[in-house]
């Protein structure tokens, strides 16, 4: 399988990235170390999970099959923080806190002390993207992710954390639902991320 470069940055990825939406829920665990080793094998490294994903179940799941599997080191580990589950449903919260919080209990269930990329889920109009940002350089400079990057967000709103990052590190990602049905990001997402150095990850291709 071919690598690329995310975005601007060092870190190469595989072209495909493996989901766990259903991990832990439709996604049994021997279904789901099927999928693991067959995509390992077959070149594949990038392996994109959350922490609202069957309520946590998914990266339970994945950190279980860290090891006994396939070794932490063959895989690139991505989740995502910034939506917590209430008894009505999911709501969205990039506060420091809230992410913080949400990266630390991804990595308590993944069995690991970092992961490779961690994007911030959702925007979040009742938070500052001051402070949002200001919670991916934490987790950064405290060595709990490699890379940070976005997911869903708008153009605007991912020039504007890149901007807040400068001058280093740097925005490595934003992850937006991309296929031949959904072209939306085309309009400025893309031409954004393309400007920036951001690498695009496309989620239901």
């Amino acid at each position: 399988m071919q690598e690329r470069s995310l975005g601007s940055t060092g870190l190469r990825v595989s072209a495909l990235g493996l989901g766990t939406l259903t991990w832990g829920r439709d996604t049994d665990a021997d279904d789901a170390a099927t999928l693991l080793r067959d995509f390992v094998d077959g070149g594949g490294t990038l392996v994109d999970t959350s922490a609202t994903y069957g309520d946590g179940a998914a990266e339970e799941l994945l950190g279980e099959l860290l090891g006994p599997v396939v070794g932490r080191d063959e895989v690139l580990l991505c989740t995502k923080a910034g939506v917590r589950r209430t008894g009505d449903g999911g709501v969205v919260d990039a506060s420091r806190r809230a992410l913080l919080d949400g990266l630390d209990g991804s990595l308590t269930r993944l069995g690991t002390d970092h992961v490779d990329l961690w994007l911030v889920q959702a925007p979040d109009p009742g938070t500052p993207l001051e402070e949002t940002a200001s919670a991916l350089r934490y987790a950064l400079d405290s060595g709990r992710t490699r890379y940070v990057g976005l997911s869903n967000h708008a153009g605007w709103q991912t020039a504007r954390v890149a901007s807040l990052l400068e001058p280093a590190p740097r925005l490595a990602a934003v992850e937006v639902e991309y296929s031949l049905l959904e072209r939306g990001v085309e309009r400025e997402v893309l031409p954004a991320a393309q400007a920036l150095g951001v690498g695009v990850l496309a989620w239901s291709p």
